[in-house]
């Protein structure tokens, strides 16, 4: 069978991730100053985060590597609306194969320190040593990464795909990236507000489809995922899993 086509995220959801537009402003003043910079965005999505960042650094350029073909196709649309298409290059392509054309003066790794494959458990140990590569000395990185909230019960464990292991503490993960020679510049995390608005639109998708296609030979796979979803949610990470964000100065 044909999988089913659902709406896109992006058509309930300004970032793909707990984030507000009133933190996205934060989080890019603290990337300044941008002027003719290059700032890089791996995992970036539809990469809302970047086009902002270049609007409000009208000197910068940037980039924009993902995997999946639709969200650039996304980000290209909103990049050309938006007078940003000389200005920045969004590019399909597999991070850990992907060879940027110049160092970047800002990276931004938003949720996306998975990109570059390998153990779930070292993911942000291994994105940190990689960024490295590709910023120029004294660069800024913007991270966007799990962290526990609080320590996660038994039950929560046991109702969400996420080991204990993955993730420690805020302090653990500020410490974690002066191990790699980073210096903390600002530390902020997601409120469950934003997490709210982000785990509601990746569910809305699937309900409209449910209540417009009730008799789909994919009726039960979709509800399936919209129930796993939620149970994750509600059952698991909800108040405990955290999202930072970190602003880290490379040396």
């Amino acid at each position: 069978m044909t999988p089913p086509e659902i709406a896109p995220l992006h058509d309930d959801l300004t970032f793909h991730g707990p984030l507000s537009p009133e933190r996205a402003t934060r989080l890019i003043h603290s990337l300044m100053p941008l002027d003719d910079a290059h700032v890089v965005d791996v995992g970036c999505g539809w990469a809302e985060l970047l086009l902002r960042t270049l609007e409000a650094a009208p000197t910068a350029t940037g980039t924009g590597v993902d995997l999946k073909a639709a969200d650039i196709a996304h980000a290209q649309a909103n990049a050309d609306a938006r007078g940003l298409t000389a200005r920045v290059s969004l590019q399909v392509a597999d991070v850990g194969q992907w060879h940027p054309a110049r160092q970047a003066n800002a990276v931004i790794v938003n949720g996306a320190s998975q990109v570059w494959g390998g153990d779930p458990l070292q993911h942000t140990a291994t994105a940190l040593a990689k960024v490295r590569n590709l910023l120029a000395p004294g660069g800024r990185l913007l991270l966007g990464e799990g962290f526990w909230q609080q320590e996660p019960t038994e039950a929560q464990l046991a109702a969400m795909p996420v080991p204990r292991e993955q993730y420690g503490s805020l302090a653990d993960l500020v410490d974690l990236a002066h191990s790699h020679g980073y210096r903390l510049l600002a530390a902020e995390q997601a409120s469950l507000d934003e997490w709210d608005v982000f785990e509601n639109g990746h569910g809305l998708a699937w309900e409209r489809w449910l209540q417009a296609n009730p008799n789909s030979d994919h009726a039960a796979e979709i509800r399936a995922k919209a129930d796993a979803a939620r149970n994750h949610r509600l059952h698991g990470w909800r108040n405990t899993l955290g999202l930072a964000y970190l602003t880290l100065q490379a040396p």
